[in-house]
């Protein structure tokens, strides 16, 4: 279901993108009457603004709607999340043994090797 929301949303953003963008602004009037105005009849006799403004109306709803059902969706799932799956880890106490011995300092083996060459 959320892909399909999704799918809808993403179509109806760029519908939106693309109806504001075919929108005329409001100095096109000027341009009409230099005969730029009779692009307009593909519309109807009305002109392109009646059609466009309804067509963006319908397309800001469907993407109102299609934005409020995918975050109630994000924030109502029913989906598990992985973590919940698997069980925590068991942590076990490192023992003495485990652990890992430093080497020895210089200060350290010095009095090994001097009592070792006093005896030769």
């Amino acid at each position: 279901m959320s892909t399909f929301l999704i799918a809808i949303h993403v179509i109806v953003c760029i519908a939106l993108i693309m109806i504001v963008l075919l929108q005329t602004g409001k100095g096109a009037d000027i341009g009409a009457t230099f005969g730029g105005g009779s692009s307009q009849t593909l519309f109807g006799s009305s002109g392109a603004s009646t059609f466009l403004g309804k067509a963006t109306t319908v397309a800001a709803v469907i993407f109102m709607i299609t934005s409020l059902a995918l975050a109630y969706r994000t924030s109502h799932g029913t989906e598990e999340s992985i973590m919940t799956k698997s069980p925590p880890p068991v942590e076990k106490k490192a023992s003495p043994a485990e652990v890992p011995e430093t080497a020895p300092t210089s200060d350290a083996t010095a009095p090994e090797n001097a009592s070792d060459s006093e005896k030769q």
